[in-house]
């Protein structure tokens, strides 16, 4: 197999910058910030805009529109413009 062409494949933080959920998981993404995790390692740091912890989704705050009978009161509202 060929040396150095393979990206580095390391422990990163990714933090979620709206709760500020942060986690650890192995990634290549790149990165100049560095976070001190809680084993008291320096990790690189990623911030995410929404994650898990945030999206309206997952955290269930996400809005639903009523559709039942917009069908039924359209046709009310213009049956008779019907010729």
């Amino acid at each position: 197999m060929q040396e150095n062409i393979h990206p580095v494949y390391r422990d990163v933080i990714f933090k979620d910058l709206q709760s500020g959920f942060a986690f650890m998981t192995r990634s290549t993404i790149s990165t100049k910030e560095t976070i001190v995790w809680e084993d008291g390692k320096e990790y690189p740091l990623f911030k995410v805009e929404v994650s898990s912890k945030s999206h309206p989704f997952y955290t269930g705050t996400d809005k639903r529109v009523d559709t039942t009978g917009r069908v039924e009161k359209f046709m009310n509202k213009y049956k008779n413009l019907k010729k």
